[in-house]
This record gives C-alpha cells, sequence and structure tokens, in this order.
C-alpha cells in the first residue's frame, strides 16, 4: 500500500518502480520513478538527502546510478519503497512528485552497444518457412548458440519518437532500384539494459547474470524487409535495421519482476556448458501489439528458446567487455500460434495474407500507421507490474 493518491489497484505500483528520465517545463533532463500517474523526482530526493546514491541520482542519464552495481540498486529500491509507503515521510516526498501527463519523457540511458539475438524458435521457424519454402525452418546452428547481431546504439531512440520511412536499395524484376522501403515492418522485443561492466578479455557467467542487467524494457526494432532481403547475404543485418530502434521509457529493474522468473522451454540437444543456466529460466511477460489501435497480437515472451543469462554469457563468451547502458534485445518474440507473432511478416505470412484494420487492410506499414507494444508481468501477490509502452508512428521518406 502506498499514500500516494490514486495508486491502488495500478500496475504501476510500489512493487513495479520503474526508472526513467524526463524534463519538465523545459527544464533539465531529471532520473525520476514512476509511482501510478505521478513521477517522483529523484535528483530533488538525493539533493534533499531523502535517499542517497553517490549523487549518481542527479545526472542526466540512469548509467552512473546503474554502475555502481547490485547492492546499491536494492539499497535505493528499499528506500524509495519506504519513502513512498510510510505516511511519515508524506510531508517531505508529497512536493517532488510531478503529474506524468505534464511531463517529457527522455531516453532513460545513454546506449553504449546495442546487441540484437534471434531467440524464438517459433519466429525462426516462420521465418524459414516464408523465406526458404521446402526447406528445414531453422538453419543448422541455431539450437546450439543464440544467434545475434551488432546494431547501431546511436539510432536508439525513446518511445514515442517519429520513424522515418528509410530508403535504400531493394530487388526487383529489372535489378537493384533505391526507394523508400515499401515493407516496413516491426520486430516485438524485450530489451536488457547493463549496468555493471565487466573488463576486455572477461567471460560472464550465466550465473552472473542479475549482478550485470540493471532492467528491462520493451522494444520495437523496426525493420526494413525489402532492403534487408536485398543486403543481408552473406553478412546479416545492416540499413534494413539500422535506422531506428524504439525502447520504453522507463527502465523495470529486475527486482520488480522477481515472481516474474519461470522456467524456460528445454533445450534439444544439450547445450555447451557456458551456455548451462541452472535453473533455466525465463520470464513470463504478456506482450502486446496494437497497429492503429486495433490490438493485432499477444506475444508470449515465456515461450523463448534462449534465456537473456544464455544471451548476456555468448555474447561475451569471446571476451567482449560489457559497458555500462549496454542493451541486449531478445529478438522478435513470438509464440506458436498466428495471434501470438511479434512481425507483421509473420502475422500477415510475407504479405500474402492481409490483416484487416478497420475498413483497410494492411500488409506491412503504411505512412501515419501507429504501433505500440505493452506488456506485463505478474508481480508478488497477485499484483500485476507493467513495462513502460513503446511506441511509434511512421513519417514520409525524406
Amino acid at each position: 500500500m502506498t499514500w500516494v493518491t490514486g495508486v491502488d489497484g495500478s500496475p504501476y505500483g510500489v512493487t513495479n518502480l520503474p526508472y526513467g528520465v524526463f524534463r519538465s517545463g523545459g527544464g533539465q533532463p531529471r532520473i525520476g520513478v514512476r509511482i501510478g500517474s505521478w513521477v517522483l523526482d529523484l535528483a530533488a530526493a538525493e539533493a534533499a538527502e531523502l535517499v542517497l546514491a553517490a549523487g549518481t541520482l542527479c545526472r542526466p542519464t540512469l548509467n552512473d546510478f546503474m554502475a555502481l552495481g547490485r547492492p546499491q540498486w536494492t539499497t535505493v529500491r528499499q528506500r524509495i519503497t519506504e519513502l513512498l509507503t510510510d505516511p511519515a515521510h508524506r510531508a517531505a516526498v508529497e512536493p517532488l512528485l510531478v503529474p506524468l501527463d505534464e511531463v517529457e519523457l527522455l531516453l532513460p540511458v545513454d546506449v553504449a552497444d546495442y546487441v540484437d539475438f534471434y531467440s524464438s524458435e517459433h519466429h525462426a521457424s516462420n521465418v524459414g518457412q516464408i523465406f526458404r519454402p521446402g526447406q528445414p525452418p531453422l538453419l543448422p546452428n541455431w539450437k546450439h548458440l543464440p544467434i545475434g547481431y551488432h546494431g547501431r546504439s546511436g539510432t536508439v531512440v525513446v518511445s514515442g519518437t517519429p520513424v522515418i520511412r528509410p530508403t535504400g536499395q531493394r530487388a526487383s524484376a529489372e535489378g537493384p532500384v533505391t526507394g523508400p522501403s515499401v515493407r516496413l515492418d516491426i520486430e516485438a522485443e524485450v530489451g536488457f539494459v547493463v549496468g555493471v561492466p565487466s573488463p576486455l578479455g572477461a567471460r560472464v557467467s550465466v550465473d552472473d547474470f542479475a549482478d550485470h542487467v540493471f532492467g528491462v524494457v520493451l522494444v520495437n526494432d523496426w525493420s526494413a524487409r525489402d532492403i534487408q532481403a536485398w543486403e543481408y547475404q552473406p553478412l546479416g543485418p545492416f540499413l534494413g535495421k539500422s535506422f531506428a530502434t524504439s525502447i520504453s521509457a522507463w527502465v523495470t529493474p529486475l527486482d520488480a519482476l522477481a515472481d516474474a522468473f519461470v522456467p524456460a522451454p528445454d533445450q534439444d540437444p544439450p547445450v555447451v556448458d557456458y551456455l548451462r543456466d541452472v535453473p533455466h529460466l525465463g520470464l513470463d511477460l504478456r506482450l502486446a501489439v496494437e497497429w492503429n489501435g486495433e490490438r493485432v497480437s499477444e506475444p508470449p515472451f515465456a515461450t523463448m528458446y534462449w534465456t537473456p543469462a544464455q544471451q548476456l554469457a555468448h555474447l561475451t563468451v569471446n571476451g567482449a567487455s560489457l559497458r555500462t547502458g549496454d542493451l541486449y534485445a531478445s529478438g522478435t518474440v513470438s509464440g506458436p500460434d498466428r495471434g501470438q507473432v511479434g512481425s507483421f511478416l509473420e502475422l500477415t505470412w510475407g504479405g500474402a495474407e492481409p490483416v484487416k484494420l478497420g475498413d483497410e487492410s494492411r500488409t506491412f506499414l503504411a505512412d501515419g500507421d501507429t504501433v505500440t507494444i505493452t506488456a506485463t508481468a505478474p508481480g508478488p501477490d497477485g499484483t500485476t507490474v507493467a513495462l513502460g509502452e513503446v511506441t511509434g508512428t511512421v513519417r514520409p521518406a525524406r
């Protein structure tokens, strides 16, 4: 329970408390935590010595705070919970609450490196059937390691940022042509934000996942399927992906998801030693995709074949270092049913089966279309934890 007005029953209650960065009245960026429809100004709280984090809550991004490590994250979360639940603190804290609808939400993290995985067996199988009919849907390496690629951190944008339709080369009957993408798509994903770095040459064990990862964001890794199809052989995604990746404005701390960890799907064949996570746990996150306000899919994250801990171990097994602010995404989240897929490539089966949206039909995204991805997770004592939504509207190519 909290003394904050209007929070009871909210999926942004005291069992959640996601972190973000906001601006109010044209001022400087400030770190805050969401409680219901309010933002607690943590910069002001630390300045008033209501919460102590070595001054890191007075910075313009979460990076310095995330670098402090799990013991400090836990201590600060406990203190914030105390401030918001003990009525003795109400007089001091209430003036630091800002209405959510009066703030501008900013990119919460200075993103260092960005890695995107391909960890849903259902998604990978669907894509294999669409692009390689009559052949095995999964390539031979898929169940032996988490497939991934390095993306472009400089084009990671906060939810609500318009997405400009990308221009590039694509194939045609007459040969390659250059122009705006005509097969613009989404990828509904879950992202993991690294707080504690690791030195070059070190490996991060699956057992150390929670010591390095600060929290979770929702991700829309926008994809230009026609540009990607022409360019990706033999080296993989490039310009078809790098034009924009949207993330939610709120970073949900791992502590808020403690009740959402569930057994992950069995892995057959058995994985190699460095990928063996015991217990083998995924997250029970229930995503929803809305296309122009109409819910078209509900991807279940619990079905992901490769776990977040395995992804982290794999991306460092060669000695690659972690940096504070690194972001790695799960890859498209898709379940076994058509209504559970995380891309419109799958939803429309390569564009062959259009989707009805009101009075219109769609295969891929049109200019002016808006996509919003939300997610919830089970919290303690039957509560629900909401992850910050990620939304974006397509604008015409420049």
